[in-house]
């Protein structure tokens, strides 16, 4: 039965509009999307819609985008805003179950440039990469709740190929201990992705941490190789063990990764 709203605040118009919404189900939109939905143009949608705002049944987004008043889903919103925006990185890890730390800034990668904003009191992050690395997308939610984010594979790649977005490096290697990994994924996303530094890290993790169906990934990673040594925590000191078969210095030691991943040496 449909809902009715009685409200000397609304006008007819404005109360055929939050019918519309509650028929399609819709709790953020664009004008286009809207009118595009109802295959129609509707007289003075802009009108309507920015007195729902100023009346708090709407709240707006950013220029011609809106949502209802109390619709907060962060991963919904980061990606509606973005063109072809993906939740990634420390938020895809969180919303992955691959950490438990919730981070302050939801993180969306996307192949277009787009600055920072800060929504209803989120700092959204947008990561520009090239279109050769966007690979590795799931669909997640439903309806008009639903976004994309990077599978479990593809979030461990982008976060050891930027892990200044992953929540830290000790994180970052205790969720690579708790992944479940396909080992095709890896190869593939690390190909697409292109960072040997990268490649060697993970590939040296899977062999000291004996991760099991990786060993194909092993293999491949170890073809990668280079002859330059690379630390393996990126934003560590230039210190550490020197590991030749993977041409990386250890700035965290073997003890100490596993530590954080609770094995014993």
């Amino acid at each position: 039965m449909p809902r009715t709203y009685h409200s000397i605040n609304l006008n007819e118009p404005q109360q055929k509009f939050i019918r519309l919404m509650d028929d399609f189900e819709i709790d953020i939109f664009s004008i286009s999307q809207v009118e595009k939905l109802v295959r129609k143009k509707i007289p003075h949608l802009n009108e309507i819609v920015e007195n729902l705002v100023s009346k708090n049944f709407l709240s707006r987004i950013e220029r011609g985008k809106y949502c209802r008043f109390n619709f907060r889903d962060e991963a919904v919103i980061g990606c509606f805003i973005a063109k072809e925006g993906v939740v990634s990185y420390w938020t895809a890890l969180n919303k992955h179950g691959l950490t438990e730390q919730f981070p302050n800034t939801i993180f969306i990668q996307t192949a277009t440039p787009k600055d920072e904003k800060n929504i209803f009191g989120v700092k959204y992050q947008f990561i520009h990469i090239a279109k050769s690395k966007r690979t590795g997308i799931a669909n997640a939610g439903y309806g008009n709740h639903s976004y994309r984010i990077t599978d479990v594979e593809k979030t461990i790649v982008d976060c050891f190929d930027l892990p200044q977005y992953s929540g830290g490096y000790a994180e970052l290697i205790r969720a690579f201990s708790e992944a479940k990994l396909d080992s095709g994924k890896m190869i593939a996303y690390c190909e697409a992705v292109h960072n040997i530094a990268a490649t060697k890290r993970m590939g040296y993790l899977s062999e000291l941490l004996n991760k099991k169906g990786m060993k194909s990934f092993i293999r491949f990673a170890q073809e990668k190789v280079n002859p330059a040594y690379n630390l393996f925590d990126t934003q560590g000191n230039e210190e550490g063990e020197f590991v030749n078969e993977w041409r990386l210095r250890l700035n965290i030691s073997k003890e100490e990764i596993l530590g954080i991943c609770n094995k014993v040496y």
